[in-house]
Order: C-alpha cells, then structure tokens, then sequence
C-alpha cells in the first residue's frame, strides 16, 4: 500500500510557527512519526510539502498515475479556499482524508469552513500530529491496497 501525505503551507514551520496552537515539535519530527508508522504497518508512505498552491495540485495529479492508493492532506490555509485543490482531490478517485493539526472549528470563523472536505472521505481535526497516524489507521483498515 502506497500513500501519499501531502502537507500545504506552513507545514514546514511546525515547531517555529505558533507554537500555543500547532505544538513544540518540527517537521522533521512529523516526518519521523510518519516513516516510523509506515515500518511498523510494513506500508510506503510518500511526503510532500508545498507552500505553492500550483504544486499542491501537479503532486494530486502525479498521484492519479503512480500507484498511489490513498492520500493524506492537510491543505494548511488552502483548506478554506483554494477550489483548485478541491477540484484535483476531486478528480481521483482513492480514498483521501484531510488532517488539520488544531482544531478548526475552534478557531477563527474563517478557519470553520473547508472547501476540500467534501471531495475527501474523511476529516480528522484537533489531534495534533497524532491526527496524521490516525488517518494511516483508518486508510489501512479500508483494506485497499
């Protein structure tokens, strides 16, 4: 099983960036929980982090024909309003959850809308990084791949 775990902006500055809402720890330790969570389920799991919209959308799109069987996203800001991504998570049809490190829905009004979330199978919000596992939990236990 293949999955893809496609980080939006400002991912790359967990650990720096709001620290009270998005926790101490750094991308590399998100990176590190995600390679371990792949070893231990025996699973390839892909990353990859953009803060450019366009790039977001060109990594969905490669997903549709390298053998990706599902994907992880947390489209960051572009949750809320890049119909872009919406339209390419749409297009493929794997399973596909969105993952938020905070809880949305808690937050600034704004933050409570995802244009993404209903082209996706699932949400997982307020988690922290826990949040990401649990999607690979779920994904797994759709018996896909």
């Amino acid at each position: 099983m293949k999955i893809l775990v496609i980080n939006g902006p400002n991912i790359n500055f967990l650990g720096i960036r709001e620290k009270a809402i998005y926790g101490k720890e750094d991308y590399p330790y998100l990176l590190s929980l995600l390679e371990g969570k792949a070893k231990k389920e025996g699973i390839e799991i892909v990353t990859f982090q953009s803060n450019g919209e366009g790039e977001i959308i060109d990594r969905i799109q490669e997903a549709y024909s390298d053998q990706t069987d599902a994907i992880i996203i947390n489209p960051g800001a572009y949750t809320h309003y890049s119909y872009a991504i919406r339209d390419a998570l749409a297009s493929i049809e794997i399973p596909k959850i969105e993952v938020h490190i905070s809880n949305v829905h808690k937050r600034e009004e704004f933050r409570h809308v995802s244009v993404t979330a209903p082209v996706c199978t699932g949400q997982i919000v307020g988690l922290g990084l826990q949040g990401y596992l649990l999607a690979i939990d779920a994904i797994i236990s759709m018996n896909i791949g």
